[in-house]
């Protein structure tokens, strides 16, 4: 096997062993171990323990991006609206560590950086296309902005990581209600607009 061969190899176990082990207490000494690895392997790929939690989350900023193809893809604005959001949910649960990479670029590692900044790009358009056409066809208020829903699902994972994992579809319908558009908001205020276009349940 050749040397680059060989490399590959020992990047995908490290990797493998590394999706076993909570994201949130990676140590590169107990992935080393575990992968049947020395040490110095592990620090050639992954030189810090934040380069390690990219390399995993690049795998699902891609599988979230293609969430958001397939809901630009529905007919329905509300079944794309919520199945986005629940697919997104699903992702941001199964990878601990992807709202530190979707939330902080700036401390995204050197190595890694164009890699994710690509697949988290095509995540934040993917937000933008799905809520924009929530707004326009009246599933959602008007004055929400693709930032503040992500956030707003991150405050719903770390609800669900706190409490019981049984709430997570509850907590996200609690989400998806005080996302409506508000009947008694203003005409001429944002949610307003929203709120005079074709009424939609979100749930």
């Amino acid at each position: 096997m050749s040397p680059r061969a060989d490399a590959l190899r020992s990047r995908e176990r490290i990797l493998e062993v590394a999706r076993r082990h909570d994201v949130r207490a990676l140590r590169l000494n107990d992935i080393a171990r575990d992968a049947g690895v020395g040490i110095g392997t592990v620090y050639r790929h992954f030189p810090t323990v934040r380069a390690l939690v990219e390399a995993l989350s690049v795998d699902t900023l891609v599988r979230l991006g293609d969430a958001a193809d397939r809901a630009t893809a529905e007919p329905d604005a509300r079944q794309a609206f919520r199945g986005f959001l629940d697919d997104a949910l699903t992702l941001q649960l199964e990878d601990g560590g992807l709202e530190a990479v979707l939330t902080d670029m700036a401390r995204t590692d050197p190595v890694l950086h164009d890699e994710c900044a690509a697949a988290r790009g095509k995540v934040f358009a993917g937000y933008d296309a799905v809520l924009s056409r929530a707004q326009r066809d009246g599933v959602v208020r008007g004055d929400v902005s693709a930032a503040q829903l992500q956030l707003l699902l991150c405050g719903v994972e770390h609800a669900v990581r706190l409490g019981v994992p049984a709430d997570r579809d509850l907590l996200l319908d609690i989400l998806l209600s005080g996302m409506r558009p508000d009947p008694q908001a203003a005409p001429d205020s944002p949610a307003g607009v929203a709120a005079i276009r074709r009424p939609a349940a979100l749930g």
